[in-house]
């Protein structure tokens, strides 16, 4: 039984500053139940430090990645329980809550909706995508969708934009984003344009150091800034900093620690006030260039209102509790954002409500699971009508089936979405293949006498990939495959981008490219290989 919160500190001017700079974080942890299951023990607390920073810190929110929907569930219950306010529980779900948490619906990338011909029917997509996403993700207790994207991804180079991005041009993901945004808004949860002011024209993971954009002002006023203006208007609740330079607003400070960008631009000039979140502060563009506890302190000073993982939550805490008293951030800087924070999570916590009391939503019980809201047929329809809508199809000729199923994936280990029962292996041994899986660090090389191959390619832009294009591998096997006549036929799952920078094709050689990774879409790519006349 879920135990209802009691919460003796109703106004938060009466937390203590410590508890009220907490409010301002939020923490990762792993959306598994044990310890044991912890992939990222550098970013992921053991469940005890956890239930500290929660429990007696008060920090904020947590995010969560890994685990089941079924696990985040009771994942984000236990959490709520540990609180004395409630959490903001949040996850980075731009392609449907399946895209984390396995068992509910995973979408195709936002990508995929600009490739769909007919936009009356891809804003319909986009805003039954939202919907759908809002829906499962309150069904887990999530309550935080950190999306939609609004990077107008106009660099096919990009590694970390990429297909995360509703399209290349601005009325694309103006349309598409906020279509999307209007699906979310039909459910009490609160929403996040990222990444501000805009990340899409980099070929630089920031993940891994910091990317340059080196427009002018006037520029970034006609290709970046307006679908965050789009986002603004449409009433969203948060904008995330993205973490890159512009030396045109601000020569010394990367966007996430500017005042001229988060305070000047975004909240002066652009008249937002909603919450201002950074993106995640372990990341290598902010991680490597500025002091641990450094980092929380300028980006409060810049405007932030929450932040994003901080290396070391509680000497974050400490380090910005020392800037207020040294007076280096004024108190009010602090209550502006706890203002900010609990309007939010009023919002949020307790949507139900009837009482108007403004402190109301703080004693009240998390609500249900409601795992049969997942997945449901109606989701799994949307998923598969964005997927056939926007997949192309190369088939002059029957296929006469048999031969080698060659499978290249960036690394087989992190590989969620293949496995012997899954389509891209299960259906082509219908047809009589065998199939070979090989990556990065596989030591298999292609020869000069391989038999008859279907290739399937794996490849997208990820975070920490470093690269949106064809990794060595893949490119190895292509050419050679090319070059001795033995690619039977081409199926690549993830990036459009890819067909570009392949070699030119014989048009004998079918190929299928969808924009999707998931067993769904192994599926239908597959049938309209082997099946579906060409189109």
């Amino acid at each position: 039984m879920v135990a209802t919160r009691t919460v003796s500190l109703l106004d938060p001017a009466s937390l203590t500053l410590a508890e009220q700079i907490a409010q301002m974080l939020i923490v990762r942890a792993s959306g598994h139940l044990f310890d044991q299951q912890i992939r990222y023990p550098i970013w992921e607390p053991p469940a005890s430090k956890l239930q500290h920073w929660v429990q007696d810190l008060n920090v904020g929110g947590v995010i969560l990645l890994g685990g089941s929907a079924a696990e985040i569930a009771l994942r984000s219950q236990q959490l709520q329980d540990w609180a004395t306010i409630p959490l903001l529980i949040c996850a980075d779900i731009e392609e449907g809550v399946g895209q984390r948490f396995s068992g509910a619906t995973w979408f195709p990338p936002p990508l995929s909706l600009a490739a769909i011909d007919d936009r009356t029917q891809a804003l319909k997509l986009a805003q039954q995508m939202g919907a759908i996403t809002a829906q499962e993700a309150l069904a887990i207790g999530l309550n935080w969708i950190l999306a939609p994207v609004v990077d107008v991804n106009n660099n096919p180079d990009n590694p970390v934009i990429n297909v995360r991005a509703f399209g290349e041009t601005v009325d694309a993901v103006s349309e598409l984003a906020i279509a999307f945004l209007q699906g979310m808004q039909q459910h009490p949860v609160l929403t996040c344009a990222k990444h501000f002011p805009g990340h899409g024209d980099t070929a630089v993971d920031s993940h891994l150091t910091l990317p340059t954009l080196p427009h002018t002002i006037d520029r970034l006023e006609q290709i970046e800034l307006p679908p965050f203006v789009a986002a603004i208007r449409s009433n969203v609740d948060a904008v995330m900093s993205a973490h890159l330079q512009i030396p045109a607003i601000d020569p010394q400070y990367p966007a996430t620690l500017s005042r001229s960008i988060l305070t000047d631009l975004l909240r002066r000039q652009l008249g937002f006030d909603g919450l201002i979140v950074t993106d995640a502060l372990v990341m290598g563009a902010i991680a490597n260039e500025y002091g641990a506890n450094e980092v929380p302190v300028l980006a409060i000073e810049a405007g932030a209102d929450i932040l994003m993982m901080p290396l070391d939550p509680e000497g974050a805490i400490q380090a910005v509790c020392a800037a207020v008293e040294s007076g280096r951030i004024s108190p009010e800087r602090i209550a502006e954002s706890i203002d900010r924070i609990w309007q939010a999570k009023q919002k949020v916590c307790a949507p139900q409500l009837s009482d108007t009391s403004p402190h109301a939503w703080e004693t009240l019980p998390p609500p249900p699971i409601q795992l049969e809201q997942l997945a449901t047929p109606d989701a799994i329809a949307t998923a598969a009508t964005i997927l056939q809508a926007s997949q192309r199809v190369h088939r002059p000729d029957a296929i006469t089936p048999g031969g080698r199923n060659l499978i290249v994936v960036d690394d087989a280990i992190e590989c969620d979405f293949l496995g012997s029962h899954t389509p891209a292996i299960a259906l082509p041994a219908q047809h009589g293949y065998t199939y070979q899986l090989v990556d990065s660090h596989t030591l298999a090389r292609p020869s000069d006498d391989e038999p008859p191959t279907l290739l399937q390619l794996f490849i997208r832009g990820n975070p920490f990939r470093g690269s949106a294009g064809l990794t060595q591998t893949a490119q190895s096997w292509v050419e050679a495959l090319l070059a001795i006549d033995r690619l039977q036929a081409l199926v690549i799952y993830g990036s459009p981008y890819l067909l570009e920078h392949l070699p030119r094709l014989p048009d004998r050689v079918p190929y299928v490219f969808t924009y999707g990774q998931m067993p769904q879409a192994q599926a239908i790519a597959l049938e309209a290989l082997f099946e579906a006349k060409n189109s």
